[in-house]
């Protein structure tokens, strides 16, 4: 049963990134958004650590010590911020957030609202995905202006909500 339900949950999520992104003009984002959790890889721990309400990666994190299956995930997906994590240019930076390309950062808030909507069902308000940031984002090496603009779109979504919101993506942003 998990395996059935761990499919309708992913592919919920990827409808609603999709659905939103062709709304803002990222057809192509849309379309290929998360298509790496139907591998093998990240698709058996979805199985395995299934539960409905939280990603299955961070219980596989609790149990194994790490995710395979976000290893792999988020260096095959652009919208993740620990995609675009390098080594600055001298080596006392140590490890840096590289600038997100803007339709990247876009798909990103996307992401996040989607899954806030996904995992939160009739719970789920503006709000639920910047207060879900809000509680790691201290922890997150991002780029500054790639921060900046997400966290406005986050902000923007809690005050004015979703309409408002992907208008002034499609309109303003992109």
């Amino acid at each position: 049963m998990n395996g059935i339900n761990h499919f309708k949950t992913i592919t919920a999520h990827k409808i609603l990134v999709t659905k939103y992104c062709f709304k803002v003009g990222l057809y192509k984002q849309g379309l290929l958004h998360d298509l790496s959790k139907y591998s093998w890889i990240e698709f058996s721990a979805g199985v395995k650590y299934y539960m409905g309400n939280m990603s299955p990666n961070g219980i596989q994190k609790m149990k194994e010590g790490y995710s395979r299956a976000w290893l792999h995930h988020k260096g095959r997906n652009k919208h993740h911020f620990e995609y675009w994590l390098d080594y600055g240019i001298k080596i006392t930076d140590g490890l840096v957030g590289m600038k997100i390309p803007v339709s990247y950062v876009v798909e990103m808030f996307i992401d996040r609202m989607s899954a806030s909507k996904n995992y939160q069902k009739q719970q789920y308000t503006d709000r639920a995905a910047l207060e879900y940031y809000n509680r790691g984002k201290d922890y997150c090496i991002i780029h500054k202006e790639s921060r900046e603009l997400l966290e406005l779109l986050l902000n923007k979504l809690a005050d004015e909500g979703e309409e408002a919101t992907l208008a002034f993506i499609k309109n303003e942003i992109l």
